[in-house]
């Protein structure tokens, strides 16, 4: 599913009403129809019931407007409060204002003291409340009067239900820089906006549906809209049925190369969630001294590497992992590897050996240093999995300059280095070479914990190993990822969550997707 940016949004609308001739005020229509179905099932029934509509005076508005006519057809009573002038209202907002006005007395202006107090009169009795202030198009903060009646919205024990997007909420970001409308449903239009699926905005957003207004697929289709949600319904054709007569060479062989002194268990549970999420063989490649710690899952089979006086993998051992290589289907370096100076060397010899993908994870990223430039023009397609303090130390920025604009620093690292990126954290970012960039909303702060990147990354290499393309391995290991969090978060709670229940929760949810 799209997600989308309010400029993109309004590109569809125009589009929609230009080259579809589909009349904008259909669009409203159709809008404020969507919207009222969500408001019946949470009143059921609505006849009898008391509705508070907050309106502004662009098209938001007017949507809130249509859904004042049909409650009040409904035999709901409905107050409406004006916060603009009908006389600057937009055009169709215009049009349905006239036509309220003709069925009702219980519009109300909301501009002075008085007011507010009129405003207060009606919340403290209604049964629901209807933000229809501002719409995807609301940047910064709102204005004193408009955040006092935000506060007395949040306040009212009704609930709220927003029209497209919760006043006070940036659709591009999801930012609050001020008061904003808590609503208990958000009902937008066509397609989700990218504010309502990242934080803070999802969390003032509630209930998300996402409502078809009639505009025509191919539009929201179009490969010019770039932002995605992963969903399961993305992820599952990933997921195909084994075929009888296949065998453990058809599913991939998975090297992952990395461990060190107290750091092992690393590249155990990324080589054994390799092997959960269905690669056929997998290799973990480990100093010597680390060995017999690799070893004891019995599935993976290792190989020994020279290693320096601290037991790590010393240039020695380049020999034997570019013979390694050469069986590879996928190459996952860096978990557990340890930062040291020869680990560079070890990184660069596995990127102009493979054959074959390359998954840098962990400390393979802090391998790379400042030498971004040798991702570049490679011949085999490379994944990055970095959370937020290495990506930070990867571009020399800061972790709240990452934090702060997460889709579009994934993106252009992506492109500019030609590489898959996944952006590990809250809401995950997948960012491919072509520009697409990836949204993934399972997993829960539980997953919080030492060793959970390292499952992705060999969930990612699995995945690889079968077949799958880097950057559909990469959505479909962190929709899985953050599926078997929330699964395990479940039967343990948040808190305990280790990374070895993620990892042994892989069996059972793609049980369920099987079967579901």
């Amino acid at each position: 599913m799209k997600l989308l940016k309010a400029e993109e949004m309004k590109r569809i609308d125009k589009k929609a009403s230009t080259d579809y001739e589909i009349p904008s005020l259909i669009l409203m229509e159709n809008a404020g129809l969507r919207t009222v179905e969500v408001i019946d099932e949470m009143l059921a029934p609505t006849a009898g019931k008391t509705v508070v509509i907050i309106a502004g005076k662009g098209n938001n508005g007017g949507d809130g407007l249509v859904v004042a006519r049909h409650l009040i057809n409904a035999g709901a009573t409905v107050d409406v409060f004006m916060l603009g002038e009908a006389d600057r209202m937009t055009p169709d907002a215009g049009t349905n204002y006239r036509i309220l006005a003709k069925m009702t007395d219980r519009i109300y202006p909301l501009f002075t003291e008085e007011h507010l107090d009129r405003l207060m009169l009606s919340l403290l009795v209604c049964d629901i409340i209807v933000d229809a202030m501002y719409g995807i198009g609301f940047k910064g903060v709102l204005g004193d009067f408009d955040a006092r009646v935000v506060k007395m919205m949040n306040w009212c024990k009704a609930p709220v239900v927003a029209v497209d997007i919760p006043s006070g909420v940036e659709a591009d970001t999801g930012k609050v820089h001020g008061e904003a409308v808590k609503a208990r449903q958000t009902v937008t239009f066509a397609l989700p906006k990218i504010g309502m699926v990242v934080e803070p905005g999802k969390d003032y957003a509630g209930t998300l549906t996402v409502a078809d207004i009639s505009i025509p697929r191919s539009l929201l289709e179009s490969p010019e809209l770039t932002t995605n949600l992963i969903t399961e319904a993305m992820i599952k054709p990933y997921l195909y049925t084994r075929a009888p007569e296949t065998h453990k060479g058809t599913y991939g062989h998975a090297l992952i190369i990395g461990g060190s002194l107290g750091m092992t268990g690393a590249v155990r549970m990324s080589s054994f969630a390799a092997l959960r999420i269905g690669a056929g063989l997998v290799t973990a490649a480990v100093p010597l001294s680390a060995l017999p710690i690799a070893a004891a899952d019995m599935e993976v089979m290792t190989t020994p590497l020279a290693e320096t006086e601290n037991s790590a993998i010393a240039l020695e051992a380049l020999p034997v992992i570019e013979n390694l290589l050469t069986a590879a289907s996928v190459c996952t370096i860096g978990p557990g590897m340890s930062r040291y100076p020869e680990a560079g060397a070890v990184l660069r010899f596995v990127l102009e050996k493979a054959g074959s993908p390359v998954v840098i994870d962990a400390d393979g990223l802090n391998a790379l240093g400042g030498e971004a430039h040798i991702l570049k023009n490679r011949q085999v397609p490379i994944v990055l999995t970095p959370h937020p303090g290495e990506m930070a130390r990867l571009i020399n920025r800061t972790i709240e300059e990452i934090q702060a604009d997460r889709m579009q620093i994934a993106r252009q690292f992506a492109v500019e280095y030609g590489v898959c990126l996944v952006l590990k954290g809250n809401k995950t970012i997948v960012a491919t070479p072509s520009g697409e960039v990836f949204v993934n909303i399972t997993g829960n702060p539980g997953m919080a914990t030492a060793g959970s990147g390292d499952v992705l990354s060999g969930m990612i290499a699995g995945l690889i190993a079968q077949g799958l393309k880097t950057r559909d391995a990469a959505i479909t290991a962190v929709y899985l990822h953050g599926l078997a969090g929330d699964y395990a978060a479940g039967e343990k709670g948040q808190r305990g969550i280790v990374a070895g229940d993620i990892l042994n929760t892989i069996p059972y949810i793609l049980k369920q997707l099987e079967n579901n």
